[in-house]
């Protein structure tokens, strides 16, 4: 596996498969072709279909007018390519309109990018073990903590980085609880983290506990879909939960900073071991892969801070991802808004409540995260590709009609 710093990328939404990754990857063409005449752009499927709605238009041409020429956008959203859902292809173009060289690329999500015939982009691989079972089955034999294996395969110096990732997602609550008005787009959609988080100061413990939950995860994902500044994790699309959770914990628990890097580290170990065996893209496998492994991200964070065994983190990470299994990409108008963003802070909840099960255990279940994991792959290949971020089928289906109603 690779990097964790792969995972948790800071940087601007809506969308980091729709957003992050065209824009790196027009950053990378550009640097190769810097004085071309003219650049077009084919965007393929899900790319093209809610690319609009995701900015990556604006994304793509923001880069390569760096160069005062030209850009031609081309929106192709009935062509999948093979390789992934989320096909590019960058062309220079000479001075009578010929090609003169081309680059097909895809985002692949999390702001990850991939051609064919190469290795994912980035550091090599870092993490000797891949998958829960057997990282788990380590963790007991040699008495660590799931953290203090990333830390073994990271090195130290990865709390720095982790250290700027905690930054930027409290950053991220607190902007967005301070934030009010209407969210960029055609839906009109007002801002609800800010009234959220004074309704909840107005209850009793539990549901002031939830209700500020629910603040926090709204904040970010508000953030996100004004094109804020937030951390992947494990996509743009599904940015408020694990920061919703750990905010919330940290407030209510005061946590040192430490120990909420630890919880980092191991929130991030679940998400990237789904991201190498099977994917994070809501393009690829809809959203049980941004949403549901948030929440197996979230939960095993906060079982990691209640003190939980191995065996307990695991079985609340799988119990998170397990009850978003066959959950669909759906975003009405190609918005990450609806239902993205209530999505959020719901997963946000369900990610406390797994931990709190789990933690009523011994950690022993029947169906392991490994397995969960083979099946949402599955799973997500079987959807059909109107439910996987086309913005064509389940509630993003005839928008205008449901607005009428």
């Amino acid at each position: 596996m690779k990097s964790i710093r792969e995972l948790y990328r800071i940087g601007t939404g809506p969308s980091s498969s729709h957003t992050m990754g065209p824009r790196k990857a027009a950053e990378i063409f550009l640097s190769r072709h810097p004085r071309a005449a003219a650049y077009e752009v084919t965007l393929y499927g899900s790319l093209a279909a809610t690319g609009k709605g995701h900015m990556t238009d604006v994304a793509i041409i923001d880069v390569l007018e760096r160069s005062e020429m030209p850009v031609n956008i081309i929106w192709k959203p009935d062509v999948f390519l093979p390789y992934h859902p989320n096909g590019m292809k960058f062309r220079t173009l000479d001075a009578m309109g010929i090609p003169s060289d081309e680059w097909t690329v895809y985002s692949v999500g999390g702001g990850a990018i991939e051609y064919e015939g190469m290795v994912r982009e980035g550091q090599g691989e870092i993490y000797e073990l891949d998958t829960m079972s057997d990282i788990m089955a380590y963790c007991e034999r040699t008495g660590r903590a799931y953290w203090e294996y990333v830390e073994q395969r990271e090195g130290s110096g990865i709390y720095d980085y982790l250290h700027d990732v905690w930054e930027a997602m409290k950053a991220s609550v607190e902007r967005g609880l301070n934030t009010d008005g209407r969210l960029p787009g055609p839906l009109n959609l007002r801002r609800k983290a800010s009234s959220y988080y004074v309704k909840a100061e107005g209850y009793r413990d539990n549901l002031r506990s939830r209700g500020r939950v629910f603040a926090y995860a709204l904040a970010v994902s508000e953030e996100n879909a004004a094109g804020g500044t937030i951390v992947t994790a494990p996509t743009c699309g599904s940015s408020g939960v694990v920061p919703g959770v750990l905010y919330h914990l940290w407030q209510s628990r005061q946590f040192p900073e430490r120990v909420m890097l630890h919880a980092l580290a191991t929130a991030a170990l679940v998400g990237n071991i789904v991201k190498h065996n099977a994917s994070i893209s809501g393009a690829d496998v809809g959203c049980q892969g941004e949403v549901g492994v948030a929440c197996a991200m979230a939960a095993a964070a906060a079982s990691q801070l209640f003190g939980g065994s191995p065996a307990q983190i695991e079985y609340a990470a799988e119990m998170g991802l397990e009850h978003h299994l066959g959950m669909t990409c759906d975003p009405v108008c190609g918005l990450v808004q609806i239902p993205c963003i209530e999505r959020n802070a719901y997963a946000a909840a369900r990610a406390l409540d797994a931990n709190i099960y789990a933690s009523f255990t011994d950690g022993s279940h029947r169906v392991s995260f490994d397995r969960l994991v083979e099946v949402m792959k599955q799973t997500g290949h079987d959807l059909p590709s109107l439910y996987k971020e086309t913005g064509t089928g389940g509630l993003a289906k005839d928008y205008s009609q449901m607005q009428r109603k």
